[in-house]
């Protein structure tokens, strides 16, 4: 229940101050009689006029209380609400070369600070199918578009470096998410791509991969992850052990900026695992899954429920103040 005038209900507040006045005018109005010893009036037992005296008062302050409710209209009614829900298609495009094991992104190397980032991204998505590629030389889908989070964790986990023979094919790893998202019926489809290096593997050039992906109306967005002027890179010799090196960071960051020009996305660059953190939050923020609310309300009038038994209680008061509690001046 509600009450369309709410504002009426203030008017309440005048009944303590009308029974106050009732009050002050009853006591003004009462007359005594000089006894001089009461003793035997402490034994009479009031009339049921002297109990009950203040009814008419009751039944007025309740007529008050009605009518006030009244002109609050309250309604009887239920609301319904229609959730729409429109999520966006996004496969996420990660690079599993070997320069991904350079340690710039400390505590962890390249590859383990992007899993760990996207394991969050993953988790604050609601209603978005979500997929992976993976691609160095050669590029794979390693989770096709799925609600299941779940299992799309499960299977992040076990992404590592050496899966897939080493180079970095960033326009095989474009066209493989394309081919995932092609037949997508959502109006909101999305590749995150994110590489450390140069094309230097396949036989399809990224640009003409990211055409195919404005033809079907697929958004790209860019990462390139690594610390400029370079970084430490773990080796293993077969003599001294594991030992390290620098290894310069060479990245396309022109080619990125085309390719997400080319389709209407954004390019990001990620110097630490804090700063990839945050282009990831930047692009959750950006490509936010639609939800529509519809309101549907049907109320109905119960006004005129209290209005009958207001005017009862105000024939029964005029009634009663004018024969049973009849008042001689």
């Amino acid at each position: 229940m509600r009450f369309a005038n709410p504002l009426f209900l203030i008017l309440l507040g005048i009944i303590p101050l009308l029974v106050w006045d009732y009050f002050r005018r009853a006591g003004a109005r009462e007359a005594g009689i000089i006894f001089s010893d009461i003793a035997i009036q402490k034994n009479i037992k009031p009339g049921f006029r002297v109990k009950y005296r203040y009814t008419p008062m009751i039944l007025r302050m309740a007529v008050v209380f009605i009518f006030i409710l009244a002109l609050a209209r309250p309604q009887a009614g239920q609301r319904e609400e229609e959730i729409i829900t429109e999520g966006i298609d996004i496969m996420l495009t990660l690079d599993i070369s070997g320069s991904m094991k350079a340690e710039d992104f400390a505590p962890q190397n390249r590859l383990g600070a992007a899993k760990e980032v996207l394991k969050e991204f993953i988790k604050s998505r609601r209603n978005d199918r979500i997929g992976m590629v993976v691609f160095s030389r050669y590029s794979f889908t390693q989770c096709p578009l799925t609600l299941d989070y779940s299992t799309l964790l499960e299977l992040l986990d076990k992404v590592n470096i050496g899966m897939i023979e080493d180079g970095t094919a960033i326009g095989m790893a474009i066209t493989n998410a394309v081919n995932r998202l092609r037949d997508s019926t959502v109006k909101s489809k999305t590749i995150i791509l994110l590489t450390d290096g140069i094309n230097n593997a396949g036989k399809i050039d990224p640009l003409t991969a990211a055409k195919a992906a404005r033809a079907l109306g697929i958004k790209i967005y860019t990462i390139g992850a690594g610390k400029p002027g370079g970084a430490m890179y773990p080796i293993e010799d077969p003599i001294f052990g594991k030992r390290y090196v620098h290894m310069d960071t060479e990245i396309d960051e022109e080619l990125l900026k085309d390719i997400a020009d080319e389709t209407g996305g954004l390019y990001f660059r990620a110097k630490d695992k804090e700063g990839l953190t945050e282009i990831y939050n930047t692009i959750g923020r950006l490509e936010k899954t639609k939800i529509e609310t519809k309101e549907f309300a049907n109320y109905t009038e119960l006004a005129g429920l209290f209005i009958l038994p207001g005017f009862i209680m105000i024939l029964s008061e005029i009634l009663l103040a004018h024969t049973l509690f009849a008042k001689i001046p």
